[in-house]
Order: structure tokens, then sequence, then C-alpha cells
């Protein structure tokens, strides 16, 4: 499998707020999270064009990332803008 339980831990780690394994509910984390996910499932898409209902699942986890980041927008700037940074992600 593509995500590991250890991968997941690296990823709560270096991308949460509290900077530990067990900070899976920032925002943060759930967006470096959703970030991974959504750069395997493109490159999964780009092989195999035709799998639609895949395709419905990275834009379902799309409009979550875009709702997370929109919270983080709207109640701490500062945060948002090293989220962005953080994991190269433009507007």
């Amino acid at each position: 499998m593509y995500l590991t339980s250890d991968k997941k831990e690296e990823l709560f780690e270096n991308h949460g707020r509290l900077k530990s394994k067990n900070d899976t509910g920032s925002p943060e984390s759930q967006i470096a999270l959703f970030t991974f996910r959504i750069n395997h499932l493109t490159l999964h898409l780009k092989s195999n064009k035709k799998d639609h209902s895949t395709r419905r699942g990275l834009m379902k986890m799309v409009g979550k990332r875009r709702r997370l980041l929109d919270y983080l927008y709207k109640n701490d700037i500062e945060r948002y803008r090293a989220v962005i940074a953080e994991l190269n992600l433009r507007k």
C-alpha cells in the first residue's frame, strides 16, 4: 500500500502544528495528508485515464483540502501562508 502508518506519522510530525505523530486533527496535518494522497492519485490517473471512480474521489479530496485551506485563511492568515509555502501549493 502506498500510505503506511509510518508514512502518516512522518507527515504528521513534519507538517503538524504540534510537531508530534499524534497531531492528526490540526488543519495543517490534514492538508499535508490530503496533498500526499492527491499527488498519488494524480499519478495513478495519468496512466489510467478511464478510471472515473478514482477521478471522483480525487475531486472530493481536492474539495476537502480547499475547505481546510479556506478555514485557515479565514481564521489565521499566517498559518495559511506557512502551509502554502511548506507544501508548495498556490492559490
